[in-house]
């Protein structure tokens, strides 16, 4: 079976063939920090996919905060890039759900939450441990915090 890893290794031999800069330097500075985290702890060690896929999506956001920035600042061009460099990672990473979708979820997640007996503040953090597992992946924590105390506050 490939891991993620390899495919973003391959993906990269590939770039650099087809002299694509963009998608080469972007999955060249992921795969560092992949590697990064991989050496972080006592000891290296192989990262799972799914640890894989939280760097790619750290990366991601990292790129969509950079374009933000970029945008406000008045400097298109690199906000492009960054908006170009977030598309070719979110390639690697699950589909993400659309906002009905996790609004679907999260009302469920209150339903449970409250029939657990979770009122008032405490509930937010109730409802976030039923929702975050079941939207692992495929929304931020930001996008889902939003929607939860939304929904919360009815």
């Amino acid at each position: 079976m490939t891991t993620l890893k390899s495919t973003l290794q391959e993906d990269l031999n590939a770039a650099i063939k087809e002299r694509d800069e963009l998608r080469s330097s972007t999955l060249r500075l992921t795969l560092s920090a992949i590697t990064k985290e991989e050496v972080s702890g006592k000891e290296k060690r192989e990262l799972s996919d799914d640890e894989v896929q939280k760097v790619i999506a750290k990366e991601a956001k990292k790129r969509r905060e950079a374009a933000e920035a970029f945008a406000q600042g008045g400097r298109a061009e690199q906000a492009e890039r960054e908006k170009a460099e977030g598309a070719i990672l979110d390639a690697y990473l699950p589909q993400q759900l659309s906002d009905d979708e996790l609004r679907s979820i999260v009302s469920q997640a209150i339903d449970e939450a409250r029939a657990a007996g979770a009122e008032g503040p405490r509930a937010m953090g109730a409802v976030m441990k039923i929702v975050n597992p079941k939207v692992s992946g495929r929304a931020e924590g930001g996008r889902v915090a939003a929607v939860v105390k939304q929904l919360l506050a009815g």
